[in-house]
């Protein structure tokens, strides 16, 4: 399938549109403000270890502390059968050197790893590890195995340190990988000068801006064309493609268009509807996509969609339909976690397998690592999806200022009870000769009409008056109770 990549460039931030066959099937955006920090490398110090959580937080310079696990402490998985307690393992005030394996998301802080891993065009080096591992997307065990010879014949003798071979490397040549090869080995030696020499906590090795990784991750042999529409970042583009992927220079254009790229493709309008809850299916059926702190919840219904011939058909048609949606819209939205899809019940066990395979099928297409568990007893079927970086909802909004984020605002008539509420307990503490409410429009509006009665009828029982005020700011749960 023929992919395009389209890269928008202002000087705050970059996005990046991966599409296929016309329809943008995955967003990246980074902001100069925020950048990503998967993958940099940190001497840090650690500065509280939790041994009731096994965990420790350590500061790697940023705002909040980061997070780093038992687990996740390479020294502690490789150093005999029995795993020592963190305790035994760090203590408070020393300097770790420390990987990002997942960025701040939400409240939380980013989290490390102690196992160290570049990536490379064609191969990720482990400096820590002895062994090669293929990427899981290389599913001929033939392959694999004739991938793992070339790579060790072509390492020297004395080499020290793993190496996962990546998908790119497939067709890849010798002097491609040696050249890989020299590129890790001399990034690694770099960084462990500079480990010997800076204080904690220091950044050590940044990951490449995304206009680069693109070129390092995302190219592959289905990769017709790659626009940008910044000259300096196609120059700065060309400059590492001729160094280490001389292949992508043909690949590469700068877009010089009078309409702006991603309005030409499409794309503007598709990040206004990733960022809705509701998406609209072809047959007419509809997707309802919710996201909490814990876990997404997709929702499939039929919506207007009848069918030709019976209702199972219908929903077998709809389920259908929304399995190969649903794959995209974690793509493009960057969904991760827990994922609960809930399709529309089907009696047919022949219906259901028919719709996890395509379902299956459908995630195939996605680069991050997802497992699916299948249809569960209620019906539900229940999958995960490694989260590195924030989804692009949480990039690009914030929580409703008048609502929270719950999704929902009261309705003016509980406000105005409320209110009456308010100025009964305030009437009981103190001797006002007057109250005046400043509310929304709508509030006052009701107070006026429906609540008219309810209004002098808590003046007589408080025996003082009431005033009303509109507040044109408010919002409709914003109110004040003024004493004069």
């Amino acid at each position: 399938m023929s992919e395009e990549i389209l890269i928008n460039v202002t000087p705050q931030e970059t996005r990046v549109a991966l599409m296929q066959q016309g329809v943008v099937q995955e967003l990246h955006i980074e902001r100069g403000s925020h950048l990503g920090m998967v993958s940099n490398v940190y001497v840090g110090r650690v500065k509280r270890v939790l041994p009731g959580m096994q965990s420790a937080f350590i500061d790697i310079g940023l705002e909040r502390s980061a997070f780093l696990h038992v687990a996740d402490i390479w020294e502690n998985r490789h150093n005999g059968d029995v795993a020592k307690p963190i305790e035994k393992v760090l203590y408070e005030g020393q300097s770790l050197l420390v990987q990002v394996i997942k960025d701040p998301i939400g409240s939380k802080g980013a989290r490390l790893s102690t196992q160290i891993s570049i990536a490379g065009r064609l191969l990720v080096y482990l400096p820590q590890e002895s062994h090669i591992g293929v990427s899981q997307r290389i599913e001929n065990e033939a392959e694999r195995e004739l991938l793992r010879d070339k790579l060790q014949q072509l390492l020297p003798g004395d080499h020290g340190g793993g190496y996962i071979i990546r998908t790119m490397a497939e067709a890849a040549s010798d002097k491609e990988l040696l050249a890989d090869i020299e590129y890790l080995d001399k990034l690694w030696c770099k960084l462990q000068e500079q480990a010997k020499t800076s204080p904690a906590p220091s950044l050590l090795y940044q990951e490449l801006n995304i206009s680069l990784r693109v070129l390092r991750d995302f190219v592959n042999e289905d990769t017709t064309r790659i626009l940008v529409d910044s000259c300096e970042t196609y120059q700065r583009m060309t400059a590492f493609a001729q160094d280490y992927i001389a292949g992508a220079i043909p690949l590469l254009g700068h877009y010089t268009g009078e309409r702006p790229l991603f309005d030409l493709y499409g794309v503007e309008e598709e990040i206004e509807r990733a960022l809705s809850r509701r998406v609209n299916l072809k047959s007419g059926g509809y997707l309802i996509i919710d996201q909490t702190e814990a876990l997404t919840t997709v929702d499939v219904n039929t919506g207007g969609f009848v069918g030709v011939r019976n209702f199972d058909d219908t929903i077998f048609k709809t389920n259908l339909e929304a399995a190969h949606v649903i794959a995209r819209q974690l793509r493009l939205r960057n969904l991760g976690g827990i994922i609960i899809c809930d399709f529309i019940d089907m009696d047919s066990q022949e219906h259901r397998n028919t719709v996890l395979e395509e379902f299956r099928k459908a995630l195939a297409r996605d680069h991050t690592r997802i497992t699916v568990n299948g249809f569960s007893a209620l019906g539900l079927v229940e999958m995960t999806r490694k989260r590195t970086r924030e989804s692009l909802a949480h990039i690009l909004c914030e929580s409703c200022p008048t609502c929270h984020g719950r999704g929902e605002v009261k309705t003016a008539q509980t406000v105005c009870y409320e209110i009456l509420r308010e100025i009964v307990r305030e009437a009981r503490q103190f001797n006002a000769r007057e109250y005046r409410i400043l509310a929304s429009q709508k509030v006052i509006d009701l107070f006026l009409d429906e609540e008219s009665q309810s209004l002098a009828q808590l003046s007589d029982f408080i025996g003082k008056p009431v005033s009303l005020q509109v507040e044109n700011l408010y919002s409709q749960e914003q109110y004040d109770v003024i004493l004069m």
